[in-house]
């Protein structure tokens, strides 16, 4: 086995000794029957890192997510060329939330960056969303390759465009100028990313961590990208199933619901309450034009108006079936949007509290253990 991946060690800066105040980024790479690229990707990674060290101390994080093939078992062996890879085997196949939630608990960095290993992203990605992070002080950078400036290179006609059309979706339901939601590869301030309770299980983390950024009003950037399928594409096996595409778009679709709820709910009880007075209005014009002509035995008008109504319910029963069970339906979608309305500030206002309260002990926990090793040296 050729060693593409074992790197020398440059010191920052070109200085000697401590490397303390250099800032140590986490890369973290999730994978799942990648045995085909696995050894060339890391070995492209790891030596364009090397180039970075001037700047930057770095960890590559490879996370095992239950594959079936030679993948756990080369990236062991990768590990054991290089002290700055770590790797993490998950037992089985826990989907790509889990296997990035796994990476962010073990990461140390000052900042993070998630890669895909079959280098649709070019390493170079890297030092750019790093210097967009760091410049703007933002808590999440964005490669994206939908934006001004961004290219699409290799990717099947359809997948782009369902791609596209996914993330123009969620764009509308968040009401966020943002052009991807669904890209993994993305730049993180590291203790904001690790103060962040994620639940998603899979592709809709991604959706998930812009979500949870916005309610904590964190500064989220995008930057052009270029998604180039070249690389996976020249070992000509189709590494991911239509399944698992679709799953992902599917998945991209639900996550949009989680941004404005009660959108769906809202629109759709309009629509069908238009619907109901449409037909509503339509009773009581034809009410109106033969209200004139009915006689009632005492002329009142109360029975004049029930006779009218009689009259035209027995001509069409079921503009009233119809007109009374659009108007219930549409109803409760309305109720159900305004509940859901309600209990989404809950929910922010919930995790923005938790969140910041997570923050406070976390620093208090930090500052007892400063002391306390401080004690201990006196």
């Amino acid at each position: 086995m050729e060693n593409y991946y074992e790197t020398k060690t440059v010191p920052a800066s070109g200085k000697t000794g401590s490397t303390n105040n250099v800032p140590l980024v986490s890369i973290i790479i999730p994978a799942f029957n990648e045995a085909a690229i696995m050894e060339k990707s890391i070995g492209i990674f790891c030596k364009y890192l090397s180039t970075l060290e001037n700047n930057y101390r770095w960890e590559l994080i490879l996370i095992d997510d239950g594959s079936t093939d030679e993948t756990g078992r080369l990236a062991d062996v990768i590990a054991t060329c290089n002290n700055k890879i770590k790797v993490y085997h998950h037992l089985v196949n826990m989907n790509l939330g889990n296997a990035l939630k796994t990476g962010f608990q073990h990461s140390k960095g000052d900042y993070v960056i998630t890669m895909d290993l079959d280098m649709s992203y070019a390493p170079e990605h890297i030092d750019k969303m790093l210097a967009v992070l760091i410049e703007n002080q933002a808590d999440v950078v964005i490669a994206s390759p939908y934006m001004k400036g961004g290219k699409v290179t290799g990717v099947p006609f359809l997948r782009k465009k369902l791609s596209k059309f996914v993330n123009k979706y969620m764009s509308v339901t968040s009401q966020e100028k943002f052009y991807t939601f669904t890209s993994m590869v993305r730049a993180y301030n590291g203790q904001f990313l690790r103060s962040l309770n994620l639940k998603a299980k899979d592709y809709e983390i991604n959706p998930e961590i812009i979500y949870k950024s916005m309610i904590l009003r964190a500064r989220i950037i995008e930057i052009p990208a270029h998604l180039d399928w070249t690389f996976q594409n020249s070992y000509g096996q189709k590494r991911t199933s239509s399944i698992r595409v679709f799953k992902g778009i599917f998945s991209g679709l639900m996550s949009g619901f989680i941004f404005r709820p009660y959108i769906f709910f809202l629109g759709l009880g309009l629509i069908i309450m238009l619907i109901s007075l449409y037909i509503i209005i339509w009773i009581f014009i034809n009410t109106m034009t033969i209200y004139p002509d009915i006689t009632a035995a005492n002329g009142y008008f109360d029975d004049r108006l029930s006779a009218a109504i009689a009259e035209v319910f027995k001509a069409r029963p079921q503009a009233f079936l119809i007109g009374g069970g659009t108007f219930i339906v549409a109803l409760q979608f309305l109720s159900i949007g305004f509940l859901s309305l309600q209990n989404k500030r809950y929910f922010e206002e919930t995790f923005h509290i938790n969140t910041t309260l997570y923050k406070h002990i976390q620093k208090l926990e930090k500052e007892v253990e400063k002391a306390n090793s401080s004690t201990q040296l006196q």
